[in-house]
């Protein structure tokens, strides 16, 4: 079974905006020529900031759907390395 990937862009107004593929790299150069999701076009470029491996695409889709319910402080911790289970 071929691996999907979550993976987290920073939008050049620094939002940040979550999506799965099988394929990095082909994905972001997608959204890089505009070719990439609605919401990226008009934020080009885009950057990409943090990636998580999961086994299949229902897994990533449903990591895809837990982190776009968080608020976006909790977002950033998780693309800046901070454990999300430890109490701050």
């Amino acid at each position: 079974m071929t691996p999907w990937f979550l993976y987290i862009l920073r939008c050049r107004d620094n939002s940040l905006y979550i999506g799965i593929t099988p394929d990095i790299n082909a994905r972001l150069a997608k959204h890089n020529q505009g070719k990439g999701a609605h919401y990226t076009k008009t934020r080009l470029p885009v950057k990409l900031v943090y990636t998580e491996k999961l086994p299949n695409k229902p897994a990533a889709l449903c990591r895809e759907i837990q982190l776009k319910k968080w608020h976006k402080d909790k977002k950033e911790r998780l693309v800046h390395g901070y454990r999300l289970d430890v109490v701050r």
